[in-house]
């Protein structure tokens, strides 16, 4: 063979050249995953920020920020004074679709869920708002009799 004699500086250079290339590789390769990273989170930041279709809210967006002052409360009373006496999983389904979100998603549910119970039992406590009691563990709200 030709090479099998080759001087050991070209052999050692040639090795010394081929670690400093794959240790260039490695570092822009973190660098690459780093920039990856990066643009998820920029991603995500967006996707948060950017919510103008409230068919395209993401299930953790701050659902406070998404209903005026009392709004909650006026939806729940529509939706109890249409549909009679509903549970809280219930009306935060309903309070989806009136808002035109996804309310087969469970996550955004139970955020709204946690949001109306908020606003409900402030309400009950001011005798606004009647309880039938609890079913399958939540609150069944009613409207008061005359109202």
């Amino acid at each position: 063979m030709l090479y099998a004699n080759s001087p050991p500086q070209i052999v050692a250079t040639l090795k010394a050249k081929r670690h400093d290339i794959e240790a260039s590789v490695k570092a822009y390769e973190a660098k690459l995953a780093q920039a990856r990273r990066d643009l998820a989170h920029v991603q995500a930041t967006l996707a948060l920020f950017a919510t103008d279709d409230p068919g395209t809210i993401r299930a953790y967006t701050d659902t406070s920020r998404l209903f005026n002052r009392g709004e909650v409360w006026g939806l729940c009373c529509q939706a109890l004074a249409e549909r009679g006496p509903m549970d809280t999983r219930e009306l935060s389904r309903w309070v989806a679709t009136s808002k035109g979100m996804d309310a087969a998603d469970p996550v955004l549910c139970k955020a709204l869920a946690y949001r109306i119970v908020q606003s409900m039992t402030l309400q009950w406590k001011r005798k606004r708002i009647g309880s039938e009691g609890i079913r399958k563990g939540v609150r069944v709200w009613a409207l008061l009799k005359g109202e």
